[in-house]
């Protein structure tokens, strides 16, 4: 279990740790949300249309994921690579069924998804073993506190 001071700790470390580059990190993030969602169409148009070309085109999208996560997660262990693939493409799609049914339930999900994959990225937690934060600090405060986009 992580303590409020291990915690603070952990997020002021990051932050300043030098080369540390957070904000471009989230739109990286944001980016391979959207190179999965396209994978994903690829492939549906391919099957619907009976048109192969849209399977090159996934392939091509495919391999610049890969390339734009590895540099989000150049350390894996486990099944780390593929669990955050995973909960940046379920953020994405909560976002959108957020969107389309305007219901914030769906929003507040994502948030959450999204906070467990920068909690795996900077080893809060481990993968098998989900750490529980001690309240009040929660999954959801490691990227409200740390990651802040519009600082320049």
């Amino acid at each position: 279990m992580i303590n409020q001071n291990d915690f603070q700790k952990k997020i002021e470390e990051l932050k300043n740790k030098k080369g540390a580059d957070l904000s471009t990190d989230e739109d990286l993030s944001l980016a391979v949300m959207n190179l999965i969602s396209l994978e994903e169409h690829f492939f549906f148009t391919s099957q619907k249309t009976k048109n192969d070309s849209y399977l090159s085109m996934m392939n091509q999208v495919r391999e610049m994921r890969k390339e734009l996560l590895a540099k989000l997660m150049p350390n894996n262990e486990g099944e780390t690579w593929c669990i955050t693939k995973h909960l940046l493409a379920a953020t994405m799609r909560l976002v959108e069924v957020g969107t389309k049914t305007k219901d914030k339930k769906y929003f507040q999900q994502a948030y959450q998804v999204y906070s467990l994959f920068w909690s795996i990225k900077f080893g809060l937690v481990d993968a098998k073993n989900v750490k529980k934060i001690d309240k009040p600090w929660t999954m959801e405060d490691l990227v409200t506190k740390m990651v802040d986009c519009c600082r320049e």
